[in-house]
């Protein structure tokens, strides 16, 4: 009596080969597939619910309105909302790369003593979390008028969104051959002319992926906005909060109508950014640039 064995696939050589997956490569696919489970689920019940009128026991609401959105957007004023966090995150991203990018060039082209303590220093508020400088930071600005107001929110997330430009742009700085910029000396060219003509083109890589994570990041900050942000100056997550403790009964598909109205927000603005950059390739185009 004869048995059957699956055939392998055939190499090259002629030899036949066996693929057998490995026992860690299927605790990483497992881990993969549960956690993409659990994420579609918690956004599924929240985008279900924000559209369900009573949901109680059942798999679905029983029935479907759309008056939780209309409610959201009138009782929290999301226009004005939606307007400030815009008004925020470009005033940040603009900021944070007209300081940034001279700062790492700075660091990517001079040796100076404490070098590396300024290292530290940009990476402090980038590993810390951000209630632990936010207090003294807000009070600071308390102390000098320029909190409760959009100001205010503005020099807090500058706070962390300019080392993040930093650490980003220095790599993309120290790759660029500094004989380009002896040459253009050589010819001429003063230091503004060489960062403004020559520099800037071949940066605009890393600007363009430093600012889409300074985006994310300010319209995602909640310690340093809520500590800062004055009635007319929150941001949609300062007001998402808001509306979970906000005095009196309120409705949890109204909560959940505004943090649909939030997510759709940040997709909006990260497909927009992503139509410029893909920032997972960035590093590899870089390096694989052909040397002239």
């Amino acid at each position: 009596m004869t048995t059957l064995n699956p055939t392998a696939p055939t190499t090259a050589t002629g030899t036949r080969r066996r693929i057998v997956a490995s026992p860690g490569g299927w605790l990483v696919w497992g881990a993969v597939v549960l956690f993409m489970v659990f994420l579609v689920g918690i956004v599924g019940s929240v985008l279900v619910n924000s559209f369900g009128t009573r949901w109680f026991g059942t798999w679905l609401p029983e029935g479907a309105t759309t008056q939780w959105y209309s409610q959201a957007w009138t009782d929290f004023s999301l226009m004005s909302v939606i307007i400030v966090t815009l008004e925020v995150a470009a005033a940040v991203v603009v900021l944070s790369v007209l300081v940034g990018v001279p700062a790492s060039y700075v660091l990517a082209r001079r040796d100076f003593p404490g070098k590396k303590v300024v290292y530290l220093a940009f990476l402090l508020p980038i590993m810390m979390p951000p209630i632990t400088y936010g207090i003294p930071l807000a009070t600071v600005l308390y102390k000098f008028n320029l909190a409760g107001n959009i100001t205010g929110v503005i020099l807090a997330n500058l706070v962390p969104c300019v080392p993040f430009v930093i650490l980003t742009m220095t790599p993309f700085i120290e790759q660029i051959d500094p004989a380009i910029e002896r040459a253009a000396r050589m010819s001429g060219a003063r230091t503004f002319a060489i960062f403004t003509r020559i520099l800037a083109p071949l940066l605009v890589p890393g600007i363009l992926a430093s600012s889409i994570l300074v985006l994310v990041r300010t319209v995602g900050m909640f310690e340093l906005t809520f500590l800062t942000a004055g009635p007319d100056s929150s941001t949609l997550v300062v007001a998402l909060f808001n509306s979970m403790n906000a005095a009196g009964i309120r409705a949890q598909q109204s909560v959940d109508a505004m943090a649909v109205i939030y997510m759709a927000v940040m997709m909006v603005l990260l497909v927009i950014a992503l139509r410029f950059v893909n920032p997972t390739q960035l590093v590899a185009q870089v390096k694989e640039e052909p040397e002239p």
